[in-house]
């Protein structure tokens, strides 16, 4: 088994920012989940036949982390202890995206607390939980080698990439969102702590000024480099396109996927500095929009169908055959689409360079990753201007499983059977 790095800056991290960022007064956006009843404002309901946090509208927080598991045992053994974290953590994550604190005893004076407390009296601000499984967890630990989905297939390498071993991969994963920083941090930190004898964190990511939308009733939010991000976004509530190009269905080699989807994750740096010293009309040259409306250049307003076929009185491309929106356009991938929930970052400083450590924390999810979203890196690996001002130096790929349809199931319960 390939040694593994485990790293506890990753959750120190996750506190300082979190505290720094307060206990933000939540924005009730009233999220989308399956349900027979409409839940209140401020909170997305949990069990269902799909996880929350994929189709739901983009919160305003993020909270990743992906975790390694720590069992030595027999297979039997260490599947038990799987199976018993999955069992707690599933009922935690229920009892705090309904604004509860972490079941348990919390007022032993002899004892630590089931709940640490930080979130208590706070509205679950849309608080969503979502679990995934790394490629990693399907070897001779746990007797699931021939469980393990071929799209769960190790991504390749793909440029503009020089991925931190520290900040890549996981057994595990959580991605918390919700419109509070403190109440994202919370539910990070608690499963943490329940899982502390089974699970240790590998690394882990804050997230602020969602970079993508998928509501919608939703504005584009514009990412760092003050473009508008998302505006083709596939809606969460397009059931037809979400079936489509996102949802597990019956093609799938593993009949426990059905209904489930596959994160990526990548964490893009930006070359800060460089892109704001260069040129607005090179900038828009670069993603193939007006930066300010978000209009195609071959546009007057955001939502226009860019026309990829419009050339100017130089003969040239109006929208350049290396602008970022084109070498992603589904009309020009064979139709190839990607669900994007991607989120700003900014970790201080690089210092080796001095430069600002900021950029994009890239989620996204589809059914195979493989057709989707390494096919569409591979294409702009080689010709995306954009890859002169980033980085891909984290990255992630975990199988998100159907959701647990009602209270006393857990996450991952039909591959663990």
């Amino acid at each position: 088994m390939a040694e593994r790095h485990h790293s506890r800056r990753g959750l120190f991290a996750l506190g300082g920012a979190a505290l720094a960022g307060g206990a933000a007064s939540a924005t009730l956006t009233g999220c989308r989940h399956e349900s027979s009843s409409a839940p209140p404002a401020d909170r997305v309901p949990f069990y269902g036949t799909r996880q929350a946090g994929i189709a739901t509208p983009t919160q305003n927080r993020l909270a990743f982390a992906a975790y390694d598991l720590t069992v030595d045992a027999s297979v039997k053994e260490n599947r038990a202890a799987l199976k018993a974290l999955l069992k707690t953590w599933t009922a935690a994550a229920a009892a705090m995206t309904q604004g509860h604190p972490v079941p348990g005893v919390n007022t032993n004076l002899g004892a630590p607390p089931a709940d640490t407390g930080e979130a208590h009296g706070l509205a679950p601000a849309n608080l969503t939980i979502t679990f995934g499984l790394g490629p990693s967890l399907f070897d001779h630990r746990f007797g699931l080698a021939d469980r393990r989905p071929a799209a769960l297939e190790d991504l390749p390498h793909l440029p503009p990439a020089e991925l931190d071993p520290d900040r890549s991969d996981g057994d595990l994963a959580i991605q918390a969102c919700a419109d509070d920083p403190l109440v994202a941090f919370h539910a990070i930190r608690n499963l943490a702590r329940i899982g502390r004898d089974t699970v240790v964190m590998r690394w882990s990511q804050l997230g602020f000024g969602k970079a993508a939308s998928n509501g919608a009733d939703q504005e584009t939010p514009r990412n760092l480099m003050g473009f508008k991000d998302g505006t083709r976004n596939i809606p969460g509530h397009d059931t037809d396109l979400m079936d489509e190009h996102v949802w597990v269905g019956k093609e799938t080699d593993q009949a426990w996927m059905r209904g489930g989807s596959y994160l990526v994750a990548r964490r893009i740096q930006m070359r800060i500095e460089g892109w704001d010293r260069d040129y607005l009309a090179d900038q828009q040259k670069v993603f193939g929009r007006h930066k300010y409306s978000g209009a195609p250049l071959t546009g007057s307003k955001e939502f226009d169908t860019p026309d990829f076929k419009a050339k100017g009185p130089d003969g040239l491309p109006v929208i350049p055959a290396t602008a970022h929106m084109r070498l992603a356009a589904h009309e020009n991938n064979s139709g190839i689409r990607i669900l994007r929930r991607g989120y700003s970052f900014t970790d201080g400083m690089i210092p080796s360079s001095g430069e600002l450590d900021a950029g994009l924390f890239f989620i996204a999810f589809q059914k195979d990753p493989r057709k989707q979203f390494v096919a569409l890196q591979r294409r702009l690996a080689t010709h995306d201007a954009l890859n002169e001002y980033i980085q891909h130096v984290g990255s992630g790929l975990f199988a998100c499983p159907p959701g647990p349809e009602a209270a006393g199931h857990t996450w991952a319960e039909e591959l663990l059977a």
